[in-house]
């Protein structure tokens, strides 16, 4: 690991690479055989439905209320419009585009940052810092990787709040 590295960082590298052996064999397959992945999916609703069910149950937090038929219509929405495929291949590109920034380079366009405690792995604000202006950081009381559905009023009031912050005195955004 880097000296450049806060004793943060690397705690975070370590978690993450933690994570990504425990958890991370969806994104292997989804960046190196996301074609494998779309023909089996595409061809079951059974498959395509346990592919995302699980993904809601590791990721989510689970004091959410994301009900059931949340679940299900989010699974229907993949199968009717057949997009499974789609979502899985964006992996591989992904991967062929890496998100890589220049020792020094920044971002100075002003960046909110809303921390839901169970997204992960999520970088230390020292880390995500080093590269974008973060104008906000709100570390939320609850929440997972699908914050829109899990707090929603949460992840609506930080935007509107930036929003006005950004915007200047006097001027709203909503």
């Amino acid at each position: 690991m880097s000296d450049d590295h806060t004793d943060e960082e690397r705690t975070f590298l370590e978690g993450r690479d933690r994570w990504l052996a425990e958890s991370g064999g969806y994104g292997h397959i989804q960046r190196t055989r996301p074609l494998t992945l779309a023909y089996g999916l595409t061809d079951s609703p059974a498959g395509v439905a346990a592919w995302i069910a699980e993904k809601f149950r590791e990721w989510a937090d689970p004091a959410s209320d994301i009900s059931i038929d949340t679940i299900l219509t989010n699974i229907t929405i993949y199968w009717a419009t057949n997009t499974i495929a789609s979502s899985v291949r964006l992996y591989l590109e992904s991967a062929r585009t890496p998100l890589r920034f220049a020792a020094g380079e920044r971002i100075d366009v002003p960046c909110a940052i809303a921390r839901f405690p169970l997204e992960a792995p999520f970088p230390p604000r020292s880390w995500i810092e080093r590269v974008y202006r973060v104008e906000r950081w709100t570390d939320m009381p609850r929440g997972g990787h699908f914050a829109a559905l899990e707090a929603p009023e949460l992840l609506a009031e930080d935007v509107i709040a930036f929003g006005e912050e950004v915007s200047g005195p006097g001027r709203s955004v909503s």
